[in-house]
Parts: structure tokens; sequence; C-alpha cells
């Protein structure tokens, strides 16, 4: 999440993370994971944009759709699989890296 500097905007997002979140583990655990797909979302899109590579470019590398491309590149997606994105890091000279760690209590 960005955080602004602007304290008004801080004061609302700390109101609304408190009133809908915190102290919530199912709200926290979707949190994170929109977190995360945003995260892998902007990830793709900048390697990709990086290489110089349209979407229809690096579907043909990875053997899919160039829609497939625009639904990875979407941080609302939720059709992400491992392999897929394995195939993508290969077409852009990159390897995927998967951890399992902790959950850090109370982060937003």
């Amino acid at each position: 999440m960005v955080r602004h500097s602007h304290p008004v905007e801080k004061d609302a997002l700390d109101y609304l993370y408190q009133k809908f979140i915190e102290g919530n583990p199912m709200a926290l655990a979707q949190l994170q994971c929109d977190r995360t797909n945003a995260h892998i979302a902007r990830q793709v899109y900048d390697l990709r944009t990086k290489a110089g590579l349209t979407q229809a470019q690096l579907a043909k590398l990875v053997g899919t759709a160039a829609s497939v491309i625009c639904q990875l590149e979407d941080a609302d997606y939720k059709g992400r699989t491992l392999q897929l994105l394995q195939r993508v890091a290969a077409a852009l000279k990159r390897t995927v890296e998967v951890r399992l760690v902790p959950r850090k209590s109370g982060t937003r």
C-alpha cells in the first residue's frame, strides 16, 4: 500500500484499516492476498516493459494469448498459476522464487 505524506489521507487510511481490517483475521488475510496479487501483477508489467516487449510479444514467447498476459498484469486477476508464472519468468530470463515465511502479526 502506498503511504501518502498528507496527514488527512494518512488519518483516513488508518481509520479504514482500524474499522475494517484490524482485529479481523479474514480481512487481514484478504488484504495480504490482494497485496501479493498486486505485487505480482506489477512485477510482470515492469519486467515486460523493461524488456521492451508488448503483451502480444511476451505471449508468443510464453506460448499463450496476449489476453492471458493482460490478465496477469491485472492486480484483481485471481487465476495466476505457478506454472504460468514460471513460463513468463523464463521468457523474461528470470526465475520464480516462492517463500513461505511467518506472518507478522498486526502488519498492514
